[in-house]
């Protein structure tokens, strides 16, 4: 009928009559702090005081390579460049790459005893070479951390050496990690984030292997970097990606390196297990059919904005449901963009509403056609899809 609301519902898997259901696994975590989120959405997957101030312990260094791999990528700065190690530095506690003292050491190698090592006096390397002094160095650390939104973060050494006024939080982290993910993609750039999953790095004749334990036989694991310290006890940040879908972890506070390597893998696993990201319309693809009042084709084409592609668990995808409004029949003449309709995502507890636009222009019909078609419209209704020459 002319003018009427059309409703399409073109996918659903809500079971009626049925005793099945899908029930989704309970995340639980030792972690005091833990955020997870799909990479690309940014959807989260899981958050446990993600937002409370926390000590980050050596984690802070992802910032510290975040410095030095912007300073690469806009030219300043070389991985063949040399920094010459200060005393300060040598003489720094904690984990070593074992510089030493008065010699030059390059960007290159450097990075690798920060991101595989954990080298303290690599870091602080780095940091006097770039800014003259450590403190100058978390100055440009905190301009990057207020850059990228992350307000609970105070830097206040290249290490993540504690202090008091050092803090952040795993949401900080969460953001930091996909911006150092985004902004050096391994594709582009492959001798930088590509570091982060080396599993050993030898230096001044001393092998080390990486802390990471995602990066040892964890499918898909390709980084980041863990923290320790009494009063942060231990973290870690991670990334992991299968079939298509990258997942960032942020874990901290728990209470041994072996809970750290237990609990990364067992979350890292569920995760992947309980959520997947679901394409249901690509770029352009169409998504029905709108039936055109008076216009030189019988149909147009209804597509999105962007493709439809959604993070859901296993219990959402059996409760979702996919439909389709418009106005039916739609007059022409329509041009490519317009809005025709509306496409409603509905999950538990949530209903999004995206506009389907016509694909293509479609003219009016001449007057003589046009009395034609209206009168064969009111008589037949709408018409199987076909283009009718003028």
């Amino acid at each position: 009928m002319f003018g009427t609301i059309f409703i399409r519902v073109i996918f659903t898997v809500a079971f009626t009559g049925m005793a099945w259901h899908a029930t989704a696994a309970e995340i639980l975590t030792s972690a005091k702090q833990a955020h997870i989120i799909d990479f690309e959405s940014g959807k989260v997957l899981f958050a446990k005081n993600a937002e409370v101030p926390m000590k980050p312990a050596s984690m802070a260094k992802i910032m510290t390579v975040f410095v030095v791999f912007q300073r690469i990528v806009d030219g300043s700065l070389r991985l063949e460049n040399k920094f010459l190690v200060s005393e300060k530095a040598w003489r720094k506690g904690g984990s070593k790459t074992f510089v030493e003292v008065g010699s030059r050491v390059s960007v290159n190698d450097l990075l690798h005893g920060v991101i595989v090592q954990s080298g303290n006096d690599a870091a602080i390397v780095l940091a006097e070479g770039i800014a003259g002094t450590e403190d100058a160095f978390a100055e440009e650390m905190n301009f990057w951390a207020k850059k990228l939104g992350m307000t609970q973060t105070n830097f206040r050494n290249a290490t993540g050496w504690p202090d008091p006024d050092l803090q952040t939080s795993a949401k900080d982290l969460s953001i930091l990690t996909t911006e150092m993910i985004k902004r050096f993609p391994a594709d582009k750039y492959p001798d930088l984030y590509p570091m982060f999953a080396k599993r050993e790095f030898t230096y001044n004749k001393i092998k080390q292997p990486n802390r990471n334990p995602l990066v040892y036989g964890m499918a898909g694991g390709d980084g980041l970097k863990t923290g320790h310290t009494e009063e942060s006890g231990y973290g870690l940040v991670g990334s992991a990606v299968r079939n298509g879908q990258r997942v960032v972890m942020v874990l901290n506070g728990m209470e041994s390196a072996k809970q750290r390597s237990t609990e990364a893998r067992r979350l890292m696993d569920l995760i992947f297990r309980e959520y997947q990201s679901y394409e249901f319309f690509k770029q352009g693809q169409p998504v029905d059919q709108a039936n055109v009042w008076l216009g030189t084709v019988s149909q147009v084409d209804l597509v999105l904005d962007e493709p439809l592609k959604i993070v859901l668990s296993r219990k959402d995808r059996q409760a979702m449901e996919i439909s389709l409004q418009w106005l039916d029949p739609v007059p022409a003449p329509i041009r490519a963009g317009e809005q025709i309709g509306t496409l409603v995502l509905s999950l538990p507890g949530e209903v999004t509403k995206l506009p389907l636009r016509a694909a293509q222009d479609v003219n009016t019909l001449g007057l003589f056609n046009r009395i034609g078609a209206a009168v064969k419209y009111l008589i037949f209704g709408a018409a199987t899809p076909q283009k009718i020459v003028q």
